[in-house]
């Protein structure tokens, strides 16, 4: 019997916990778990860290990439981590994947060194899946820290020239529909798709937008960081990602977070020509109020009045809040533009910013993509038709209504269009050139419409369409 002393066993160690990888592992999961967003989510979790102390701006800046750039290409991610493991990813319990997911995008996405990558990343699965999980996976990053992100692809994508949707789709991490719905709408060839694609994986600017009459864009451009926007007189940029609540005009209600694309959408309807009066107008999908604020404040400097109207009653009070202190008169109500309470021809501006896919916005909620399917485009593109009705309706003759969509996919917006005029019945309406409306901006197609993108201007792929009722 040998009398070599047994080795000792190791001492436990406990997990180090690093507060901005929690963060990001609970926001993930916020988004996963209650299909929540990320812009909504992030932002208390980011207040009650800083709160709770021991979490600063490093911190902060360290949790917001990780889980927006994880949650941008979740599709890319999901193929090379099904490369690394021997079960399909529908078997590997959700929490799991999302860690994965943290450490596939530090690995793949970040400059983050890869044994500090993997390291962290197996230190936050054994805090919050326990240490047999985490040694799953441990066995995982280490098997995808074989290769970068560009050797990757080349494994788990298919050649352009076999498959250049699906190519597109992989490398660009939006699902194959999307990516041939945005090529349908954007038109070009292959340079033009992915500079679309490219900027959609971009992170935004924060964008404000001043409120006539109760502030200014020079203003706005004494804080820090802060720059003019590109279009809109109203627009400035935080460069750095600034917080907005730090802006003295914003937490006074004198100034919004606001995309140039929306701010372009209501400047274009409000600087419409009208015949005869101008002195009502209706916003008649107004959540979150973003559109009407500067609707409102823009109809009070004219002597006009705003009827802002949202169906939801949670953002009917966004609305309301939105518009709280506008210097002149308005009106909030929860009432559905579909089946509107107000009279026929009651009004002389109408704008319907339609419910949509969102397909425009895919930079500020890249969740998004990975939620929607091409079957939610009957039922959304049903009510854009009946929405549109009813504006043309709620317009008098003489007046314009605005038809606008966060969406470039050509269902929600062209067709729509087209569909609505070709039955409207008791009506008649006239396409209005909107590009002349929108001085020094360029790239806006053929006409008469406008469609804005990420690529080219900078903002949101916005879509308008005015029409004047003539009958």
């Amino acid at each position: 019997m040998s009398n070599r002393p047994r080795s000792q066993p190791r001492p436990y160690r406990r997990p180090r916990r690093d507060p901005a990888r929690i963060l990001a592992f609970e926001a993930l999961r916020a988004v996963d778990e209650r299909g929540a967003y990320a812009n909504l989510v992030l932002p208390p979790l980011l207040a009650r860290a800083k709160e709770a102390g021991g979490f600063d701006s490093r911190d902060a800046a360290l949790a917001t990439e990780l889980v927006y750039g994880t949650l941008r290409r979740q599709g890319t991610y999901d193929a090379v981590i099904a490369a690394c493991v021997d079960r399909p990813l529908r078997d590997v319990d959700p929490p799991v994947l999302d860690v994965l997911a943290l450490g596939a995008h530090q690995l793949l996405g970040t400059r983050i060194p890869g044994h500090a990558a993997v390291s962290a990343t197996v230190e936050l699965a054994r805090c919050v899946l326990g240490d047999g999980r985490a040694k799953f996976v441990n066995a995982v990053l280490r098997r995808l820290s074989a290769h970068d992100l560009d050797g990757w692809l080349e494994r788990v994508a298919p050649p352009y020239d076999e498959d250049p949707e699906d190519h597109l789709a992989l490398t660009h991490a939006h699902p194959r529909w999307i990516v041939s719905a945005l090529w349908d709408a954007v038109g070009g060839g292959r340079d033009e798709i992915e500079a679309l694609l490219a900027a959609d994986n971009e992170r935004p600017h924060v964008t404000l937008a001043a409120r006539p009459g109760r502030s200014t864009a020079d203003e706005l451009l004494k804080e820090p960081s802060a720059e003019p926007g590109r279009w809109s007189p109203y627009a400035v940029r935080l460069a750095d990602g600034g917080e907005p609540g730090a802006v003295d005009a914003v937490r006074d209600g004198r100034a919004g977070v606001q995309d140039e694309g929306s701010q372009l959408v209501a400047l274009a309807l409000a600087n419409a020509p009208v015949t005869g009066r101008d002195d009502r107008w209706l916003d008649g999908c107004a959540g979150p109020g973003g559109k009407a604020a500067l609707l409102a404040a823009l109809a009070a400097e004219r002597g006009a009045t705003l009827l802002a109207a949202e169906r939801q009653p949670h953002r009917a009070r966004l609305v309301a809040r939105a518009l709280s202190g506008n210097p002149g008169p308005y009106q909030v109500v929860t009432a559905d533009s579909t089946r509107p309470a107000w009279r026929p021809g009651a009004f002389d501006r109408v704008l319907v910013d339609v419910p949509c896919t969102g397909l425009g916005a895919l930079r500020r909620r890249p969740e998004s993509r990975w939620r929607r399917r091409p079957e939610d485009i009957d039922g959304l593109t049903a009510v854009q038709r009946r929405l549109l009705r009813g504006a043309l309706e709620a317009v008098r003759p003489g007046g314009v209504v605005g038809y606008a969509t966060c969406s470039p996919h050509l269902a929600e917006t062209r067709v729509v269009v087209s569909d609505v005029l070709r039955h409207l019945s008791g009506i008649s309406a006239e396409r209005l050139d909107a590009r002349p409306l929108l001085p020094g901006v360029p790239d806006l197609g053929d006409g008469p419409d406008i469609q804005l993108w990420p690529h080219r201007h900078g903002t949101d792929a916005m879509y308008l369409t005015l029409l004047r009722r003539t009958a």
